[in-house]
Parts: C-alpha cells; structure tokens; sequence
C-alpha cells in the first residue's frame, strides 16, 4: 500500500525541507521505494540538499503544472547523482526519486504571478504512486496555509508539522493542527526541531502533546554540525551515530508504522 506524507510548517525557518530529505533517505535505505515532491513553488531548496542542479533540470514540475510534461517526466531518480559525486554514494542502491521546483526566476515568477491548476497536482501525486510502485510520497510543503498546502493536508496519510520552541511556531501551528483536524488527516504528528540542550525534552515533549492534543514523534536537538552541514548533503545518512540522527531515527519509525500496520 502506497502512502503520502505531508512534512509542514506554519513558518520558514523550522528545517522542514532538511527534515524531509532526511526522513525519505532514512524510509529508502530500509528498501522503500519513495519519491519527493518540491511544492513550495515560490521557494524550492530541497533539490541543493541531494546536490541536485535544478537550473540544468530539462523539466521541472512547473513544467508539469503548465501542461508542457508529464509528471513522469519531471521525476528523477537520484541514484544518478551518485556516479558523479562521491560525497552521495548512499544513493546508488536507493530507490528514491526528486520531483524539484525549478529555481529559475522567470518560472518562479510566472507561478506566482499566473498560478496553477492545484487539481493537477493532485492528478500527479496518484500518477507517481502508481507508475512508480512507491511505497511512499514525501511532499515538502509551502509553509503556512495555501491551496497547495490545503490540498497536500487534505490528501495526506500522515501530517508532520515540524516546529521549533518559538511561541510564534506554537501559534501557528495551533492554526495547522485544528485545519488539518478538520481535514480528518488519519495520522497527525509533531516534530520539534532546533531544540536546545537548555530545555528539558521529556518535560517540553510532554507539554506539546498535551497542548496541542497531537502525539510528538520527534524533538530533535540544536544541533552545530547539522547547521554547518546547512544543505550541502543529507546528514543522516552522512553522520548514522550523531545523536541528531538518533533523533531522526524516533520519526522515521513512526513513518515506516503506516507501511507495517
């Protein structure tokens, strides 16, 4: 059975895309079959994380949205990547595929100005499913709430809302828990990110779920080896023992639950 996973936030700025890259890399490397879909159109980045050249891409999925390609034709499998780049041979074995935005501005430009058929998007992520047996569709979100994001929530298995210890983060995901339980998301989750050694994590974690009514599958440290790491490289599968990684590893089970039940 074939799964999608929205990973979202109310704000920029919570790692959400690196969480993303992270947890599909982890959901491959136990032989998944998973693809991940860039919709944050007016901002992509998570194809610099996979080294990925999105301005060299012959398609991307704005390409896609304009009718101008398949959806087929705009996924990459990433095992490609890692002939040409040392640094990314974890990808060779993998089975995992990017859909990227373009980066380039005039595509950028024209999505903002013009828009798309959001419909379509949901067309193309039952296409992926199918024609490429995924196991699971990872979609990296526009943050806040969007037609896009409305739309990713509302076809989702599982929501992760990714927030850092931020009292603005909390407001606004108080806002995407109560639409996304009006959506009737089956699985809905939090995962704290960026949390400092100075607070207590059982106590924190505890407070969170009883806040937000909402099971915390992740509270993953302030870390300075991921900020250094920025997004030049997945860093789980680059550091498996560093204890953000362990972290990570808690989320990741929680995800590969959907495939086990």
């Amino acid at each position: 059975m074939s799964h999608i996973v929205a990973i979202h936030s109310f704000r920029g700025g919570t790692g959400k895309s690196n969480l993303t890259a992270n947890i599909a890399t982890q959901a491959a490397m136990r032989g998944h079959r998973v693809a991940i879909v860039d919709t944050d159109i007016s901002s992509p980045g998570i194809h610099a994380i996979f080294g990925f050249d999105s301005a060299r891409a012959a398609k991307t999925l704005n390409d896609y949205l304009w009718g101008s390609a398949t959806i087929e034709e705009v996924a990459y499998p990433l095992r490609q990547l890692a002939q040409s780049d040392p640094e990314r041979a974890f990808l060779a074995e993998l089975e995992i595929w990017l859909i990227p935005s373009s980066i380039r501005t005039g595509a950028i430009t024209r999505i903002l100005r013009e828009g798309y058929d959001v419909q379509l998007l949901n067309e193309g992520f039952y296409t992926l499913l199918t024609d490429l047996e995924l196991d699971y569709l990872f979609i990296d979100t526009h943050p806040g709430l969007s037609d896009e994001t409305l739309l990713s929530i509302a076809l989702s298995n599982m929501l992760l809302i990714v927030l850092r210890p931020d009292q603005q983060d909390f407001q606004g995901t108080a806002v995407t828990v109560d639409v996304a339980q009006r959506l009737d998301v089956p699985h809905l989750r939090l995962v704290a990110n960026k949390v400092s050694e100075r607070y207590d994590m059982p106590k924190m974690r505890a407070e969170l779920a009883e806040t937000f009514g909402v099971p915390v599958v992740g509270m993953l440290p302030l870390a300075e080896d991921v900020a250094f790491n920025g997004s030049r490289n997945v860093f789980s599968a680059l550091y498996p023992k560093h204890p953000w990684t362990r972290a990570l590893q808690e989320v990741v089970q929680d995800v590969l639950a959907l495939h086990e039940a």
